[in-house]
């Protein structure tokens, strides 16, 4: 490959410049550090925070943040420092390089300012022998310049210690984005490879910034840069407890989840490739549904374990099991035309026991030659006949490249988020129960004795119910299912997964339910 040498931008356009020097690693950014105090610019941070038009908090959903986004060439450390801004490992690192393909973003806060932070795939300019990778180096690369025009601002991430032709020639092409350009230089932890990495400053470079990704070094003054001259009045914040619905969606590679990822969004945030195995990082997206703010992560396809031999996919599969711990419903999307596979039926159970929503998507329904209303019936039962005690769970037939089901999609998944979140007043709660004894008593032999006293719903999202009992070792796996079935059927939580807790019943109970039947 040969070196672009022919074109040196000039990045020299004067700027007001603040001449400190580099700030140790910060751990908390909206600590201003002892250090920091002895600045010159210590006034002009003060006011800045003094006269922002209203307080951040961390716990808030904010609208209109600007766009931050990470360049650089394959495996210079762009996912390494996402995660040290954000505070998470969302972002996988790896040595192996083009690791992240798809972006990774979330709502981070740089210098006490919130602000929307996205990784970017590595802008590579060689090219794999195989045909799809190739490819799917192209796919990158214009998905990765893509986000340069939405950017509000474009940090590149240089390394210290190499500066070849992709390099330059990204370097190059960021000419047209100069106002919004910082320049950062990695791997410089403790001093190290300074003068190398002041080797950049060749391509008429004004400043830049030497951090440490891993270690930390530098990153507080890099955050105060980042926000410099950032808009923030257009920023909207939601109440406190706006709090968006986190739908995941998982299923096995190339049964089109990034499809209805971005169909979702009304974006191209995902990649989209007959290639099995695109998509690495969780995707992140958000809109509105009436009136409801909704997150939707898009996960890397889920194989066999005997199947998954690169390092990449191993951390790829973990992250996207992972999102059922973070998410509030999953869609399980299954291939209408290949049928259920293995698994399909794993994925759910891992949901199911973390009492997640589950809607069924049955994806690529266009593309049966039968798609009448039998040919639904009998795919919805044979399904039911699979997962057994899940009968509750939604199926829907979909077509997520037509956008055909979308809108009975979300207004289920609003329906079951509403019962996910459902509280039922304990005094309800017994009223019911006291009826179900009535119409089912419990089974009454002398091996088997014991009587239900009290009821109280524990938690939410997921539902829970506690139930106290004389002895709760002797209720029948049957009663329990049964009581499961009447909470569903009369307490509105039929599309979600409710789990009910035996205890043995404390004597205030039994007091307490004496006494109401004596008082009737």
């Amino acid at each position: 490959m040969k070196k672009n040498k022919k074109h040196k931008p000039d990045f020299s356009k004067p700027k007001p410049e603040k001449k400190a020097a580099e700030l140790e690693s910060a751990q908390n950014s909206e600590e201003i550090t002892a250090a920091e105090k002895e600045l010159p610019q210590k006034k002009e941070i003060e006011s800045r925070r003094k006269n922002s038009a209203r307080k951040f908090f961390p716990d808030r959903i904010y609208h209109n943040l600007p766009l931050i986004v990470i360049a650089g060439r394959p495996n210079v450390g762009k996912s390494t420092l996402f995660n040290a801004l954000t505070h998470t490992k969302r972002a996988i690192t790896d040595p192996t390089p083009g690791v992240t393909r798809d972006p990774v973003e979330g709502t981070c806060f740089l210098a006490g300012m919130p602000v929307h932070l996205m990784d970017t795939g590595g802008y590579k300019l060689t090219r794999n022998f195989s045909s799809r990778e190739s490819e799917m180096d192209d796919l990158v690369v214009e998905k990765t310049v893509s986000m340069f025009h939405k950017a509000d601002r474009i940090l590149l991430l240089l390394d210290a210690t190499e500066m070849n032709s992709e390099d330059e020639e990204l370097i190059h092409l960021l000419r047209n984005y100069s106002e919004k350009l910082i320049v950062a230089v990695n791997k410089t932890e403790g001093g190290k490879n300074e003068n190398l990495a002041y080797n950049y400053m060749q391509f008429g470079f004004k400043e830049i910034s030497l951090i440490s990704a891993f270690h930390g070094d530098g990153l507080g003054a890099l955050q105060e840069k980042m926000i410099e001259g950032l808009d923030f009045s257009r920023v909207t914040e939601g109440g406190e407890c706006e709090i968006p619905v986190r739908i995941a969606i998982l299923g096995k590679p190339n049964v089109g989840k990034s499809t209805l990822s971005n169909a979702l969004t009304h974006t191209e945030s995902s990649i989209v490739s007959d290639y099995a195995g695109t998509t690495r990082d969780v995707v992140e997206g958000s809109f509105r549904y009436n009136g409801r703010d909704i997150q939707i992560l898009d996960t890397a396809g889920i194989r066999r374990k005997s199947k998954v031999r690169e390092n990449v996919e191993y951390y790829s599969v973990n992250r996207a099991i992972k999102t059922l711990d973070e998410c509030d419903i999953a869609f399980i999307m299954i291939d209408a035309v290949e049928g259920l596979a293995e698994q399909d039926k794993k994925i759910t159970a891992l949901a199911f026991e973390r009492g997640r929503g589950v809607i069924f998507i049955l994806n690529k329904w266009d593309l049966l030659e039968d798609q009448g209303n039998k040919t639904l019936k009998r795919t919805k039962e044979w399904m039911q006949a699979m997962f057994g005690q899940m009968n509750w769970a939604p199926i829907i037939p979909l077509s997520a490249k037509n956008h055909d089901g979308i809108k009975l999609l979300m207004d289920t998944a609003i329906e079951i988020y509403s019962q996910l979140t459902r509280k039922v007043d304990t005094a309800v709660l017994n009223t019911a129960l006291k009826d179900w004894l009535f119409k089912y008593p419990p089974p009454a032999t002398k091996s088997i004795h014991f009587k239900i006293r009290y009821m109280t719903q524990t938690s939410i999202n997921p539902v829970n119910f506690l139930i106290f009992a004389t002895r709760p070792d002797n209720v029948p796996l049957t009663y329990i299912s049964y009581l499961k079935n009447r909470i569903r059927t009369d307490l509105g939580f039929d599309h979600i997964p409710v789990q009910i807790e035996m205890k043995a019943s404390r004597q205030k109970w039994q007091d307490r339910t004496e006494q109401e039947e004596r008082a009737h």
